[in-house]
């Protein structure tokens, strides 16, 4: 009885122990699935997370092209912001100049209309008093004459508007035809120049001109003058700027002008005026 009773109880535990054994598997199975999808979505997180950290360095990537050309453009900026400054200080220099020559042009200009004036004036007032005592026709005669003297003189005030002074009232002539119309005025004498050759003496007047160097891009020179035994270096002189010569004894000075420069060469004119200097002494 006790034997057949041992063998019922070993029957039934091996009967129980496959059923546990089925829902371990099953457990293990269902936890192998969660461990599997958890890892399927953290995998695809890795990948989203890598593709966003891609774009990232591509747009970083970007904006460090973007700044550099940003600095490029800048840098271009700055350079033609410079030369732009540079070139206003020149056009301001320029308008400078140009805005002291304009005031000297009008002060002349108002100087030659108060001459035109005051000449109209005269004239008026000698034809009214020829004509209220009923000149001869000699008197009439002598009075063509002195109004053509007059439109004369108006016509030679007019062409000096066009004609620079120097810094002593001289007109300055920068080329042939105006120093013909500086002879016209009978004031002075003019002796036109040509000096070839350098380092040797040529006479121009009652000068010895000596050219030293001439350089026609900057348009300068630099002569040796020689005068009452006495020489005067003139370094980097320009063109149409009058060297002057104050002779003793008269308040007229003489001018030694250069119109033109080439290689080796110089030309210009001497005025002086019509006295009878006995010494010059030639100006800084």
């Amino acid at each position: 009885m006790n034997h057949e009773k041992h063998d019922g109880s070993d029957l039934t535990i091996q009967e129980a122990t496959p059923n546990w054994m089925s829902i371990a598997v099953v457990i293990l199975t269902l936890v192998s699935l969660g461990a599997l999808a958890v890892g399927w979505s953290a995998s695809n997180r890795s990948r989203a997370l890598e593709q966003k950290l891609s774009t990232l360095s591509t747009e970083v990537q970007q904006a460090k092209q973007g700044d550099e050309v940003l600095s490029q453009r800048f840098a271009k900026a700055e350079e033609i912001d410079e030369q732009l400054q540079g070139e206003l200080s020149v056009i301001t220099d320029r308008m400078k100049l140009t805005h002291v020559e304009l005031n000297r042009a009008r002060f002349q200009a108002t100087q030659i209309k108060e001459d035109n004036d005051r000449l109209l004036s005269d004239l008026q007032k000698t034809v009214s008093g020829q004509l209220a005592t009923k000149a001869s026709a000699d008197d009439v005669n002598k009075l063509g004459t002195d109004v053509a003297g007059v439109k004369s003189n108006l016509d030679t005030t007019t062409n000096n508007l066009a004609l620079a002074r120097g810094e002593f009232g001289t007109l300055i002539a920068k080329n042939h035809d105006e120093i013909d119309e500086l002879r016209r005025l009978g004031d002075r004498n003019y002796y036109e120049f040509t000096v070839g050759r350098k380092n040797q003496r040529e006479r121009v007047g009652d000068l010895m001109v000596e050219l030293k160097s001439a350089s026609p891009k900057k348009n300068l020179y630099t002569v040796s003058l020689y005068m009452d035994d006495a020489r005067y270096d003139k370094k980097n002189r320009s063109v149409n700027e009058p060297i002057y010569f104050f002779i003793r004894g008269t308040r007229a000075p003489m001018e030694f002008t250069v119109n033109q420069i080439g290689k080796d060469k110089i030309a210009g004119y001497l005025s002086v005026p019509k006295t009878n200097p006995v010494h010059a002494q030639i100006s800084p």
